[in-house]
């Protein structure tokens, strides 16, 4: 290994670099792009920085990073912000290693107490804490043909599919003005259900913006009303539904489980061979969901370090700390949830 350096995003040079690097990778997601990271930076105003390992003057490593500051939980350094997926990915375990000590100096030079590294190979030290038994992935095959794709999900849940499709439901795929309006619409209704704020609408345009043909969005309409909609991303044959959801009246006609049927078919067709239904916490509603369409989960491991006497960021809406506050929100008039939630979800990472 020749050395470490960071990465100029604003350069092509570099960002073609990273791109061929990733692609390579067997580990490389959509995560660790460059356009990822530039995203959330212009989106959310937390600054982008990429590490490269480099030998014999190729690439031999990456770890892209997000400085993320918060007034109400803290300062953190992220790989990657806003991203299930991002951790370090090298030819050897040397170079990861390198990379994520390159990445905890860099932490203390922006006075972050804490990194998260999210997927990727984990650190081989003590000093690092491995969260395993959090997280789920969910992924599986594409079926070969629409009748098998649909045989492909258990009975239970393939009823509810053949249900939402004897209704006279809608299905609109796109990335223009309209697409993106009714899409953060509806995604912003299901979080507040939820309890969570909304992510800054900026961030989806971006993101959308950034990936061009490897994003689109999948909305499902009644009577011209969108009732769910997810954003997806497609990367090395994989789509990954990223940011999905539905409104009340969605379960009236079953329309989130033709939002992911709709978008099996329609993955297939534009050349995917796989379905990433990315990941869930052990023990969710978003968990039983995922195995109920025939998913098993894959435990992910999560690696976190902190300087001395400084405690790890709680930002997971499982925890019971913040059961009031999710409960007060998910009573707030949805105007209200909308203005305020961006501000609080640009600062989550």
């Amino acid at each position: 290994m020749d050395g470490l350096r960071r990465a100029d995003l604003s350069d092509p040079a570099d960002c073609r670099a990273i791109e061929g690097y990733v692609a390579r990778h067997p580990a490389g997601t959509v995560f660790h792009r460059p356009g990822w990271s530039l995203a959330v930076e212009r989106s959310c105003r937390q600054t982008a920085h990429y590490l490269v390992a480099l030998a014999d003057g190729r690439l031999t490593g990456a770890m892209p990073l997000s400085e993320v500051h918060s007034p109400l939980f803290g300062r953190a350094l992220v790989s990657a912000g806003f991203a299930v997926g991002g951790g370090p990915i090298a030819d050897d375990r040397e170079t990861s290693d390198a990379l994520a000590e390159a990445a905890w100096q860099l932490a203390g030079r922006l006075s972050c107490p804490s990194l998260e590294l999210r997927g990727g190979t984990a650190p081989d030290a003590s000093a690092w804490h491995v969260e395993q038994g959090v997280y789920a992935g969910f992924a599986r095959p594409l079926a070969q043909n629409d009748e098998q794709e649909l045989l492909a999900i258990p009975r239970k849940q393939r009823a509810e599919v053949r249900r939402a499709l004897s209704f006279d439901l809608e299905v609109v795929i796109g990335r223009d003005e309209t697409d993106r309006r009714d899409h953060y619409a509806v995604y912003a209704e299901s979080v507040r259900n939820l309890g969570t704020p909304v992510f800054p609408r900026a961030l989806f345009d971006a993101v959308l913006d950034a990936f061009s043909d490897d994003a689109d969005i999948l909305t499902v309409r009644y009577e011209g009303r969108p009732l769910a909609s997810v954003l997806s991303l497609y990367h090395r044959g994989a789509v990954l539904p990223y940011w999905g959801g539905g409104t009340r009246d969605a379960r009236t006609w079953r329309a989130n489980d033709l939002m992911y049927y709709a978008l099996m078919l329609h993955a297939r067709r534009r050349g995917s061979s796989s379905f990433d239904f990315g990941r869930s916490k052990f023990g969710t509603g978003a968990f039983a969901f995922k195995k109920n369409w025939g998913f098993e989960p894959r435990p992910l491991a999560y690696a976190v370090r902190t300087a001395d006497g400084q405690a790890p960021r709680q930002v997971n809406p499982l925890n019971p700390k913040y059961r009031l506050q999710i409960a007060l929100w998910q009573r707030l008039p949805l105007p209200i949830a909308n203005r305020v939630g961006p501000w609080i979800a640009r600062g989550l990472g």
